[in-house]
């Protein structure tokens, strides 16, 4: 009994060693660590970004940017915003944000500078707009300073003209650029820049078609503005439209005259179309008539043989007689023929 609790009983020697391994074996577990992680959760801890070893090693083990989540959260502890873990930008949030597929440090850049433009955005909306597919930091960018839009937009080939025809008939060329400002309430739904182009193409040419003369647009250039302005051009958009500007406008064709033109030209082609139907409607009428004509005088022919072989058939029944002459009257002259039931009568 003693032999087997001297077998299972450790020396202090032995203890000290085997608790030297293990402490050996953690501090080179630990340095390993903060070999990795150390400098990242420095860096958070001398910054007052409240990032945890434990975060830095989940986020190792799901394969995220550590220096970018440490470093998003250092520039909002800096610009002076939330970070706590309960509605602000915490690391979860970010790295939640981050496996869905986003852009952490540009939804950070974004919300820091709508934060100093005063302007109301907070994580949640920002997040969305960036998973959405918009660029959220542009977006705030041209929220602050406004963009323009060229109408219709150029491209490589040589500027694009808007064509509009008042209501004497003349085209005008116009070119206009449109100053808009994003809006970010309805940047998630709402209609991207194609939509305001083609809003004010319209509203353009609808302005023009309304001027009685083109003089009257090339005088006041800014009446078009207005008038497609007061439309609401910009609504169920993603921007605000804060002014369009006339940059050219160049008088094009007489279109009124070219379609008088082309219409005289087609009533032309009606009219010998009519008239060439008349004629052929006539010439089929002629033929018609030489045809009853010919038809006719086959009947006569016909009528005229059997007169023949009528006079023939009485000349050989004996029906026919010379009449005789009255008295006081020559035989030869003004013979008559009669036939009444086989007999002749004078």
């Amino acid at each position: 009994m003693d032999r087997m609790s001297s077998i299972w009983l450790l020396t202090a020697p032995q203890f000290l060693i085997g608790f030297a391994i293990i402490a050996f074996l953690i501090g080179l577990l630990l340095a390993a660590m903060f070999a990795k992680w150390g400098s990242y959760w420095f860096q958070a801890y001398m910054s007052g970004a409240d990032v945890s070893m434990k975060s830095l090693i989940v986020m190792s083990l799901l394969g995220i940017n550590q220096r970018m989540i440490v470093t998003a959260k250092v520039m909002v502890r800096q610009a002076g915003l939330p970070i706590d873990r309960e509605s602000g930008m915490s690391t979860d949030r970010l790295q939640a944000h981050v496996l869905a597929g986003g852009d952490c440090m540009n939804v950070v850049k974004a919300i820091i500078a709508a934060h100093r433009a005063g302007i109301d955005l907070d994580f949640d909306r920002a997040a969305a707009i960036d998973l959405a597919g918009r660029d959220v930091l542009h977006a705030v960018q041209t929220s602050v300073s406004p963009q323009v839009i060229h109408c219709p937009d150029k491209d490589g080939h040589g500027r694009k003209m808007l064509s509009a025809v008042a209501k004497d008939g003349i085209e005008l060329l116009v070119g206009a650029r449109v100053t808009v400002r994003t809006n970010l309430k309805q940047l998630i739904g709402g209609a991207t820049e194609e939509t305001i182009i083609a809003r004010v193409g319209q509203g353009i040419i609808t302005a023009i078609g309304s001027a009685r003369t083109h003089r009257e647009v090339l005088e006041m250039p800014s009446q078009i503005t207005k008038n497609a302005m007061a439309h609401g051009l910009d609504a169920n958009t993603a921007f605000a439209i804060v002014s369009i500007d006339i940059a050219d406008i160049d008088v094009g064709e007489n279109i009124g005259a070219r379609l008088q033109s082309d219409q005289a030209n087609a009533d032309i082609r009606i009219a010998r179309a009519n008239a060439e139907v008349r004629r052929a409607e006539a010439v089929a009428k002629e033929q018609q008539m030489k045809a009853k004509v010919s038809e006719s005088q086959a009947q006569l022919v016909m009528a005229e043989v059997d007169v023949q072989a009528s006079l023939a058939d009485a000349f050989r029944a004996g029906q026919l007689r010379k009449l005789r002459a009255r008295p006081g009257q020559h035989s030869h002259k003004n013979p008559e023929l009669r036939i009444h039931d086989g007999r002749t009568v004078g």
